[in-house]
């Protein structure tokens, strides 16, 4: 019962879509007809700047750490997980937003790792950063990061629930980056040069 109710809180969590809300908030303004039309904090940052952008990341994370964190803490790894999955599920499908398309939850799977297993969550955001600063792309650094939780979850012992998510979060991301994948084949995905200035 416990669990359950981490698992709604999760997911609720992650149906808060901090990057539309900020967007229409402070800007009175729709994120989904700007930019590539996404909700989530690459395309308001690619839009709005880092003003927008950095809060939105930042809150995206927190929605993912949160409650994880929580969870964990009071039932354990296999209740952690579970909720880093509703909450990365919640981003995706917002309840908020009538279940219509949501993020591609990169920064709230790295949130729930930051708080189900921090040594693999940061070690996540080192990869994420690594690969960005060599290539300047936002998806190249997302599908590699995602992909590398595994990794690290088996190398640092974690119980397998945190490993068999970790595998199941980097699939999720590498899925929802495929129209990004086709257009890095076709050489056509925008590379982050810095910030865009605030309209």
């Amino acid at each position: 019962m416990l669990t359950a109710l981490f698992v709604v809180i999760g997911y609720l969590s992650g149906s808060i879509t901090w990057g539309y809300w900020l967007v229409r908030v402070l800007r009175h303004e729709d994120i989904r007809t700007r930019g590539s039309g996404n909700v989530g904090a690459t395309n308001v940052w690619r839009v709005y700047g880092r003003k927008l952008g950095l809060p939105a990341v930042l809150l995206d994370t927190a929605k993912g750490f949160v409650p994880v964190f929580v969870a964990t803490r009071v039932a354990g790894h296999d209740a952690g997980a579970l909720t880093g999955a509703a909450a990365m599920l919640g981003h995706w499908r917002p309840l908020f937003l009538k279940f219509q398309k949501g993020g591609k939850m990169v920064a709230t799977a790295g949130g729930s790792f930051l708080g189900l297993a921090p040594i693999v969550g940061g070690l996540g955001a080192g990869v994420w950063l690594l690969v960005f600063g060599l290539t300047r792309y936002a998806s190249v650094a997302s599908i590699t990061s995602a992909l590398s939780l595994p990794l690290w979850s088996w190398l640092l012992g974690y119980p397998w629930p945190v490993t068999v998510f970790a595998g199941a979060a980097g699939l999720a991301v590498v899925v929802l980056h495929r129209a990004n994948i086709k257009r890095l084949v076709r050489g056509e995905e925008a590379r982050f040069s810095r910030p865009a200035a605030s309209p």
